[in-house]
């Protein structure tokens, strides 16, 4: 069995080269023969160079500068052009009302209700954008207006051109530094959330009820 594995192996070494394939068949050398040169074609002589796009500067990409402008104070609204209509009770009892001594308010801001009287301090429990201190808010929106013996509520407000509600921008308040520890379950990463909110701080400088004629005007 071994001698006739060995005699098959040397009549295979007998085989001459011209048996083999054609070296230019071979892997290697098809790749350079099949490979086709390109063509590059030179440009025209009215091409002009200069017509091509250029990478831009880094100074022309950089935005311009800031300018600062003066704050915008916003327009008052249009006066009511409609009529008021006021009903015998109100005529009758709106007189009363505005001789009382001291008068109070239920004035709402941004849905909220504060009932307030003149000199009071209100803490705001946001911070109202868009004001400074200093200004001078009105107050029209209203759901009550009274005094100690009488009380006008509105339906679900008071018209305000019955009264005249204003309030002053004091300044802004700040809380203390606020950190909570927030953690996940199966993580050793503690992270640390900070807050610090604002509020705005108003005072109430004017309340005023208007009378029957200066209604009629």
């Amino acid at each position: 069995m071994l001698s006739r594995t060995v005699r098959r192996s040397l009549i295979d070494t007998r085989i001459t080269f011209s048996a083999l394939p054609p070296t230019f068949l071979l892997p290697n050398r098809a790749r350079y023969i099949n490979s086709t040169p390109q063509h590059v074609e030179s440009p025209p002589a009215s091409f002009n160079s200069s017509t091509l796009p250029t990478a831009a500067s880094p100074a022309s990409t950089s935005s311009p500068p800031r300018v600062l402008t003066k704050r915008s104070v916003p327009e008052p609204p249009a006066p009511i052009t409609t009529p008021i209509a006021l009903s015998e009770s109100v005529k009758e009892l709106l007189p009363l009302l505005a001789t009382q001594p001291s008068h109070y308010v239920s004035a709402h801001i941004h849905g909220k209700p504060y009932l307030v009287t003149v000199g009071d301090m209100l803490r705001l429990p946001f911070h109202m954008p868009g004001v400074v201190p200093g200004d001078v808010l009105r107050l029209n929106r209203a759901s009550s207006l009274g005094s100690r013996d009488y009380t006008l509520k509105g339906t679900p407000y008071v018209d305000e051109r019955l009264f005249e509600c204003r309030a002053r921008v004091m300044g802004t308040e700040a809380e203390p530094m606020r950190t909570k520890e927030k953690t996940k379950r199966r993580n050793r990463k503690i992270k640390i959330v900070k807050s610090k909110l604002k509020f705005t701080i108003l005072r109430i400088s004017e309340l005023k009820l208007n009378t029957i004629e200066e209604l009629e005007q």
